[in-house]
């Protein structure tokens, strides 16, 4: 896959603030060009829902445009601390070190990012009324498959078969990777 070689500044800076922190799970290049992408598309609120160092805030934030916000939740200290800092300047974009149920009532958004981690918790009946009519949701961190139903470790994986056939959503899942795919998703 080709993309120019250059990072975003806020990008850059996510990434070093990451490595200081010593946290080696982030949104990948790959994903964080599509939140971009995405993002630029989209006015109101935007969520992120585990925010980690803020490596995918950083990439929503590269797209952001007019007077679009965003908000992001992470539960370890240290982490949305060093999220914090990268943003502190920054008025559209607000972290909180909470857990992702805070922001239950700052919704609808208008798009949502969130790990495939905990299927109960990102499960699409979970998330679904948090997302405006027409809001989009990206999921990451799944592993391709070319298969239905889409298989992972051996099992049917739910969480993914649920996102692509649930009917308020219009969603596909987007190979970024050889070795990554997210979900998008558009909401009815």
């Amino acid at each position: 896959m080709s993309a120019p070689p250059d990072l975003p500044d806020v990008v850059s800076r996510a990434f070093a603030g990451a490595r200081k922190a010593g946290y080696v799970s982030f949104c990948r290049n790959e994903t964080g060009r599509l939140l971009a992408m995405l993002a630029a598309t989209r006015s109101g609120t935007m969520a992120e829902f585990g925010t980690g160092c803020g490596v995918g805030t950083a990439w929503l934030r590269s797209g952001l445009r007019g007077e679009a916000h965003i908000v992001t939740a992470e539960l370890d200290a240290k982490l949305a601390k060093a999220a914090a800092a990268i943003f502190e300047d920054d008025p559209q974009v607000e972290v909180l070190e909470a857990d992702w149920s805070t922001l239950l009532d700052r919704g609808p958004f208008s798009l949502l990012f969130l790990d495939a981690g905990q299927p109960n918790e990102v499960g699409v009946d979970a998330v679904a009324d948090l997302v405006a009519d027409g809001g989009i949701v990206v999921l990451d961190d799944f592993v391709p498959c070319e298969m239905w139903p889409p298989i992972t470790g051996g099992r049917v994986d739910t969480l993914r078969e649920r996102w692509l056939t649930d009917e308020r959503f219009t969603a596909v899942e987007v190979m970024v990777a050889p070795d990554a795919s997210t979900i998008v998703a558009t909401k009815r």
